[in-house]
Formats: structure tokens, C-alpha cells, sequence
């Protein structure tokens, strides 16, 4: 069975958003193609044919997905999940964490937990909202 993998859905920005998680969490961008750069595409107006189709981002043993919203469909956000990280060092974990944070909202600080030595939930600037563990389980 393969892995479960987060698909993240933006409303314009999924390039911006994905550039940015490709250098935050030190992946490797596997693929990121345009609506224009498919094929049948043609006819549709300029500004839906620079929307992100599909993006996907290796980190570590993870990959992260991604999409623009089609141009003029309803968007209201991202809601009822987050993408959980977990890394090896407190060190690693703090500095995402930061990363995100940074034009973000924390929704519970970084901090040592009972069950890790590092835990913290933020919502970033581009409305992905992160649980991130870090360092040695304690429980």
C-alpha cells in the first residue's frame, strides 16, 4: 500500500506556496505544470492557463501535492486538517516551524510536549495549516 500524501489546494498562488516549501523543507520539486502547459488548453483566457495544474514536492520520505483552484470556482480556504510533519532533531522541527510561522499564525506555540521534545501547530502564510513533532518520542 502506498503512503498517504497531502494535496493542497490554492487559489492562485500554489506555485509561490510550493517554491516555498520546496526550499523551507529542503525537497526537490518533481514537477510543476501550468494549466496552459496541458494539452486542449488552448482556448481558455490567459490568466486560468497560468494556474497550477499539478505540482508535487519530494521531501524526505514524504511528497506533497498541490493545485490552483479553477479560475472562477468557489474558494473558501483550507479547513478541517493539517499536515503533520514529523523530524528527527528539535533543532530541524524549530526551524520549519519558524519558517512557517513567519507571515503565518501560530495556533500553539513550539514547545516540548509530554509525548515529544518538540511540538508545535502554525498556519502559514499561504493558509496550509502544520502540526510539526521534532526530536525523541517520549511516551
Amino acid at each position: 500500500m502506498s503512503p498517504i500524501n497531502a494535496y493542497l489546494t490554492f487559489d492562485g498562488n500554489a506555485a509561490e506556496a510550493m517554491r516555498f516549501y520546496e526550499k523551507t523543507l529542503r525537497g526537490t520539486m518533481q514537477m510543476m505544470m501550468t494549466v496552459g502547459e496541458a494539452p486542449g488548453t488552448e482556448q481558455m483566457p490567459a490568466d486560468a492557463k497560468k494556474r497550477i495544474m499539478h505540482a508535487s514536492l519530494a521531501y524526505g520520505d514524504g511528497l506533497l501535492m498541490a493545485s490552483d483552484s479553477m479560475q472562477g470556482q468557489p474558494f473558501d480556504g483550507m479547513k478541517g486538517f493539517g499536515v503533520a510533519l514529523t523530524l528527527d532533531t528539535v533543532a530541524e522541527a524549530r526551524r520549519i516551524f519558524d519558517a512557517f510561522a513567519d507571515g503565518g499564525a501560530i495556533g500553539m506555540p513550539f514547545e516540548k510536549t509530554f509525548w515529544v521534545e518538540g511540538f508545535g501547530m502554525v498556519t502559514d502564510r499561504f493558509g496550509t495549516p502544520w502540526l510539526i513533532n521534532g526530536g525523541k518520542a517520549l511516551v
